[in-house]
C-alpha cells in the first residue's frame, strides 16, 4: 500500500477498503481508535482530503462514528433482539400484565416523553382504521431508550370512538399496556400484522434518536385486529438499525 502511494495510485476507496478489512477481521475492534486524517495522510501518502473522504465513506456506511473532541472509533454494537411473534403473545407478554419490550431486553426500558392527543389522522392511517371522514383518533407518541441510549420511537393511533374514557387516553395505560385495556374493552386484538422498511431518517429523527451519521432508520407499521377482522391500533415505530436484531419465528405450517 505505501509502495502505491508514493507511486500515486492509493485513492480514497483504497483507503476505505484497508480500514474496513481491519475492522472486519478484528484488527480494529468494536470501540478502538480508527487512525485520523493526519495518520492516513502520513500512513498512505495521500492528501488529507483523500484521507477524509475515505473516513466518510466509513461513517456512512455506519461502521465508524465520530466522538467530538475524542477522534473516530469502530462502533460498538450490542444489539436489542427483537423477537417476533414471541413479543406479541397474550399469554406470556402484555395478557400478563407485562410490557411487550419485556420479550426484547429482559427490563423495561425508560419511556420518555410521551404525549396523548386527539386529532384527525393521517389519510394512510384513517384508511387502515377503516374511520369515516373526521372521525378522529388517540394518538400517543412517545421515544424509547435503554442504557440512556435513544432507540426507538413509536406513535399509535387508535379510533377515539372506540377508546373514549379509557386509561388508552391517560399517559399511563397500565400493567400490560394498551393491549391489555383494549382487550377490557371487548376488543381484545388477536392478530397482528407488520410491514418494514428501511430508509434515512428525517432531520427530527436522526435528532430524536442521536443517530451517528450514515445510520439508516427500520420502519415498522404494525396493525392489530380483533377476532373479526376489526383495526383497532396503527402504530409506527422509527428503530435505530444500530440498535436491533429482528428475529422472526414461524413454522412451515399454519
Amino acid at each position: 500500500m505505501t509502495d502505491n502511494a508514493r507511486r500515486g495510485r492509493v485513492g480514497y476507496r483504497d483507503i476505505a477498503n484497508d480500514l474496513r478489512r481491519q475492522i472486519d477481521s478484528g484488527e480494529l475492534p468494536p470501540g478502538s481508535k480508527v487512525p485520523g486524517e493526519n495518520d492516513l495522510t502520513s500512513r498512505y501518502g495521500v492528501e488529507q482530503p483523500t484521507a477524509r473522504r475515505a473516513l466518510d465513506v466509513l461513517k456512512n456506511e455506519g461502521l465508524i462514528v465520530a466522538k467530538r473532541g475524542s477522534g473516530t472509533f469502530v462502533r460498538e454494537f450490542k444489539p436489542i433482539r427483537r423477537v417476533s411473534p414471541d413479543r406479541l403473545q397474550a399469554g406470556t407478554s402484555w395478557g400478563a400484565g407485562r410490557p411487550i419490550w419485556s420479550t426484547d431486553v429482559g427490563t423495561r426500558p425508560r419511556t420518555e416523553g410521551v404525549e396523548v392527543d386527539v386529532e384527525l389522522p393521517p389519510a394512510p392511517v384513517s384508511e387502515v382504521l377503516n374511520l369515516d371522514d373526521g372521525a378522529r383518533v388517540v394518538t400517543r407518541r412517545r421515544r424509547y431508550a435503554v442504557d440512556d441510549k435513544p432507540v426507538q420511537l413509536a406513535t399509535s393511533y387508535y379510533p377515539e370512538a372506540l377508546v373514549a374514557g379509557s386509561a388508552i387516553t391517560e399517559i399511563n395505560t397500565g400493567g400490560g399496556g394498551a393491549y391489555a385495556r383494549l382487550r377490557e374493552l371487548g376488543h381484545e386484538p388477536v392478530r397482528f400484522r407488520e410491514e418494514l422498511r428501511t430508509r434515512m431518517p428525517k432531520e427530527s429523527e436522526r435528532e430524536a434518536l442521536d443517530l451517528a451519521q450514515g445510520t439508516p432508520v427500520i420502519l415498522i407499521v404494525r396493525t392489530a385486529y380483533t377476532a373479526d377482522d376489526q383495526p383497532v391500533e396503527v402504530t409506527e415505530m422509527v428503530l435505530d438499525s444500530a440498535a436491533y436484531v429482528l428475529e422472526y419465528k414461524f413454522g412451515s405450517q399454519d
